[in-house]
């Protein structure tokens, strides 16, 4: 047995030691971890289980015969995360690259089929130089197993992609599916095709990270939902996202003692909104005064800014929450901001989690950009992401709340549960100078003085109808409440929509516009 276990012994180390001294300091002068570095950094210390460490290929093709490939180039197991359970997968591109092969990709897929299995979260840290060539169709099949994997624990168990190096080609499907992306700036990338090939096709000479950089998916393309500048705070944001999450789409989020009293008072809070209605103002501060301790992690802050999405805790539950951003494009709706918006909606509602939605619109985006770019159709989403939540729905109107946008920012009539209004609120068909240059045009044309005339009928329009109340009339908006009892109310709310029970039309399953 000493002999056996000294065998054990020297082949785990062979594993453990990765692609050996030189490659690993290779990988340190890039600033980057190790597939083992960043599985210990990112999960509780001392948790963490490694599963089929000692897996290879089985390829002998253009001379895999006589390759050694440690782990197969990708580390998987499981451990916890403030002591719930996760699955994680790092690939190791100190071994062939990290590149995929079909034993490479069957050790995902387990780790992906685990964490189904026992209702966890399931985290890809990704770093690989692609498929390997040398196993042909076997990598790509891997590749097509994972993409499948991660379409049928699509709302089941969260997923989350961390990209900590290269990541293209086939690839960069997989964490296009999962639910959150990350990505650390300087040393990540995801693009379908590189710059060589990109420059002998079109012409085009960029450079990887000006095609697909951290900053390009967090703000161009929406691809990803974060960046951070190294990889310590990237794997410590998703260690504070799991925070707010489920461990599975059967369970609740954790509830946390925040010590923030649910009823407590804020009378600064009305002063955040100016005087004027075409003032702009940052509405993140509104959701830091409402919320447990002002803790927001907003999602996806850099992309679509005005509209703003994120986490946060009412009374120590987890919501999430969708606001109007004023201080960007005056907040309007626009095809981005609803993709955005629509996806974050949809999210929640597959894990249980409350929404909550702070409306200030004066519209969507007019142009022939977004008309011809599709914003009936994408508009379209945030319609249906709302009609389809079937969690807790709580709406407050600060300000503005026009036409088509009051309707699609979680109005009564697509499901809210309980709607607010701020005495500020102007909920009408459109805006109070497009209404009356409208229904008193001709009023106004024939006065003496139309200039006059117009203001007046503006103000007339302001009373009569750019307010919360015609709403009220309607049992559209549940209550105008005091800006300082926003907290108290939403708070109450939440703890009564806790017991709520919907169940949609029996179906296959819907289909959103594309």
């Amino acid at each position: 047995m000493e002999e056996k276990l000294k065998l054990l012994e020297q082949r785990r180390a062979k594993v453990l030691a990765g692609g050996g001294p030189k490659r690993v300091e290779a990988q340190h002068a890039k600033g980057k971890k190790t597939a083992r570095e960043r599985i210990e950094a990112l999960l509780d210390r001392g948790s963490f289980i490694e599963l089929d460490a000692f897996v290879e290929h089985r390829s002998s093709d253009l001379g895999m015969a006589e390759v050694e490939a440690p782990g197969e180039g990708v580390v998987i197991g499981y451990g916890t995360i403030q002591g719930r359970t996760v699955y994680v997968f790092a690939q190791d591109f100190t071994v062939i690259g990290g590149s995929l092969g079909e034993m490479h990709a069957a050790k995902i897929c387990k780790a992906m089929d685990m964490a189904v299995k026992v209702g966890c979260p399931c985290i890809g840290i990704n770093d690989s130089g692609g498929a390997r060539i040398q196993e042909g169709v076997d990598a790509l099949s891997g590749y097509g197993d994972i993409f499948y994997r991660n379409t049928l624990s699509s709302g089941v168990v969260p997923q989350i992609s961390v990209i900590m190096g290269p990541c293209a080609g086939g690839a960069v499907y997989s964490p296009a599916l999962t639910d959150f992306v990350f990505m650390t700036e300087g040393t990540a990338n995801m693009f379908i095709t590189g710059p060589q090939v990109i420059k002998a096709v079109t012409g085009e000479d960029v450079s990887a990270e000006g095609l697909g950089g951290a900053k390009v998916h967090t703000e161009v393309s929406g691809v990803a939902h974060f960046k951070f500048k190294d990889e310590d705070s990237t794997l410590e944001a998703v260690r504070k996202l799991l925070s707010y999450l489920p461990q599975n789409n059967i369970e609740d989020a954790p509830l946390f003692n925040t010590g923030d009293d649910p009823f407590r008072a804020d009378q600064e809070l009305a002063a955040i909104i100016p005087d004027s209605a075409n003032k702009p103002y940052d509405v993140r501060r509104v959701i830091e005064r409402v919320v447990d301790t002002g803790d927001f992690f907003e999602v996806q802050p850099d992309y679509a800014k005005n509209i703003v999405t994120g986490f946060a805790r009412l009374a120590g539950r987890s919501i999430g929450i969708i606001a109007n951003q004023p201080a960007v494009l005056a907040g309007v709706l626009d095809i981005n901001a609803s993709d955005k918006a629509s996806r974050f909606i949809r999210f929640c509602d597959s894990f249980n989690i409350p929404l909550l939605t702070l409306s200030d619109t004066a519209g969507y985006l007019p142009g022939v950009g977004q008309e011809h770019g599709g914003v009936i159709r994408h508009g379209a989403k945030l319609l249906y992401a709302y009609s389809e939540a079937t969690v807790p729905k709580m709406t407050v109107i600060l300000r503005k709340a026009y036409g088509g946008a009051y309707i699609a920012m979680c109005s009564r009539h697509l499901g809210a549960d309980q709607v607010f209004a701020w005495p500020s609120a102007e909920i009408a068909v459109m805006g109070p100078d497009g209404a009356a240059n409208i229904i008193f045009k001709k009023e106004i044309e024939e006065a003496a003085d139309p200039a006059s005339a117009r203001k007046e009928k503006i103000e007339e329009y302001k009373k009569n109808f750019a307010n919360p109340y015609k709403a009220a009339i309607r049992g559209y908006v549940d209550d105008v409440i005091d800006p300082s009892q926003t907290r108290a109310r939403l708070c109450a709310a939440l703890s009564m929509l806790l017991g709520k029970r919907q169940t949609l039309p029996a179906r296959k399953h819907g289909n959103i516009p594309s």
